[in-house]
């Protein structure tokens, strides 16, 4: 078992101020694979007082030298990826090669957009033609609070820690204590790779501890968090008596419109796609609407790929999901599929308990209801698991009020030959990403929802912005530069 009980603040590794161990479970076996120590506010202070330390000269650095170490960093990282694509296997079990290809790979693919995306992004421009001497400048906010979950540990870091440090800013995140492995091998890249110290800064810690320190510290300027719904709304009230800015990435509950002219593949991508990570993403679409000429084949296939979707071991080789990260989502899952059942949906795949080859590990059956109804709760709750609810329509209007009707607002999907009809669905499914026949979006796209799915826009020059302040300048001496 690793000995991680130290946290990283002013460019070295340091001992907790008080010792509060916390045991890190690999959900494939059940047992400890990590000792973590979960931080307190004495941590928070001490990590506050290294970032405003180091934040003058970081946010006096040039650009081009800031996106300089960004490239050392990225060159550091793609030479460890083994390593990473390990610890977070072992951490939240994901299968090994999905673990190195999709989720470590996921860090490569954010810190090159951002440096691309920063080399175009001008920290200080004209205002427009017509208007001498004014000027717009892009500067850092400060010190930033960076909250990270579980289910994508280096997604969801890299696309906060990266646009912040090449905004200038200096912070402290808090990674999951459920999945810390991955967030404390990345900060050995961070040092490998010359940030400076204070700059980064990373501390271990529960929500309700860590997590509220962050959020009501005078001196954080901005809290950054990704995870759910909940956790969103208490973060908000945290903060609000010191008026920092709040980003939030939260939950979701997307909806997949599939139309009769849909490729041969629809069906199968979007099971696929909402079983991927043992359907621990909040984009993942969950809601499958079919229309109704359609549905009876969309079901023997939704059902056929879900009973070829194999459940195994994280450390082996293959094409498998893993369990799910901890006991309570197991127990979670389970019983909203119990809810499901006594609700009176039909179970077509799937169901409760483990699958039979596996009696110990949080494995979760891929599962698919029908006969679902909108006012069920699997319906409308965002599960986190392999499951998914499948629904006929008869019209596109009757499809896009489905969609539209829940409290979240992340990502929707649509799959037509119409080109007219998927126009028309990118513009009235309201969520903040539209999706549309398999097509991902493009590098750099801004990733964040609407309405209970929190309006963080993370990636690309859109996540760049989020942690600078806009200055309007007059009378500014634009011959001089």
């Amino acid at each position: 078992m690793f000995d991680k009980r130290d946290f990283y603040i002013d460019g070295a590794w340091c001992k907790p101020a008080v010792a509060r161990d916390h045991n890190v479970i690999n959900p494939a076996t059940e047992e400890p694979c990590a000792v973590i120590s979960l931080g307190a506010r004495a941590d928070v202070d001490r990590a506050i007082a290294a970032a405003s330390e180091a934040l003058p000269a970081w946010r006096a650095t040039p650009p081009e030298k800031r996106i300089a170490i960004l490239e050392e960093v990225l060159r550091v990282y793609e030479a460890r990826l083994p390593e990473m694509a390990e610890a977070i296997s072992t951490e939240m079990g994901a299968p090994i090669d999905m673990a190195l290809t999709s989720q470590a790979e996921s860090g490569t693919y954010h810190i090159s957009n951002f440096i691309e995306a920063a080399k175009a992004f001008k920290f200080m421009r004209p205002l427009g033609d017509g208007t001498p001497g004014a000027m717009i400048a892009y500067e850092p906010i400060g010190i930033v609070g960076l909250i990270t979950p579980w289910n994508w540990p280096m997604n969801q870091v890299t696309l906060k820690v990266i646009p912040a440090l090449i905004a200038g800013c200096t912070m402290i995140l808090k990674p999951s204590e459920e999945s810390p492995l991955s967030s404390m091998l990345f900060a050995e890249i961070l040092h490998e790779a010359g940030v400076p110290a204070g700059v980064f800064n990373l501390i271990n810690g529960d929500g309700a501890g860590v997590g509220t320190d962050l959020s009501t510290h005078p001196e954080i300027e901005m809290i950054s968090f990704t995870g759910s719904t909940r956790a969103g709304r208490a973060i908000s009230i945290a903060a609000a008596e010191t008026l920092k800015r709040v980003c939030l990435e939260l939950g979701g509950k997307g909806a997949n419109l599939i139309f009769a002219d849909a490729d041969d593949q629809a069906v199968q991508r979007g099971v696929r796609h909402c079983f991927n990570n043992s359907g621990q993403s909040c984009n993942a679409p969950t809601r499958m609407l079919v229309e109704r000429s359609f549905y009876t084949q969309a079901v023997e296939i939704a059902k056929k790929t879900a009973e070829e979707t194999l459940v195994d071991a994280p450390n082996k080789s293959g094409k498998h999901i893993g369990p799910v990260v901890n006991a309570s989502q197991f127990e979670k899952i389970q019983g909203l599929i119990e809810t499901g059942i006594k609700e009176g949906a039909t179970v077509l795949a799937g169901g409760l308990g483990r699958p039979e080859n596996l009696n110990r590990g949080f494995y979760v059956r891929p599962t698919i209801f029908t006969d679902v109804t909108p006012d069920m709760t699997v319906w409308r709750e965002e599960i986190f698991g392999p499951v998914l609810a499948i629904m006929p329509f008869d019209t596109e209007e009757e499809a896009v009020r489905l969609a539209n009707d829940t409290p979240y607002g992340l990502t929707n999907y649509a799959q037509t030959a119409d080109p007219a009809r998927r126009n028309r669905l990118a513009r009235s499914l309201r969520a903040g990403m539209i999706e549309l026949n398999g097509q991902s979006r493009g590098a750099g796209a801004p990733f964040g929802g609407i309405k209970s799915s929190g309006r963080a826009r993370e990636g690309g020059i859109f996540g760049l912005e989020e942690f600078c302040e806009v200055v309007s300048i007059s009378g500014y001496a634009e011959d001089l530069d």
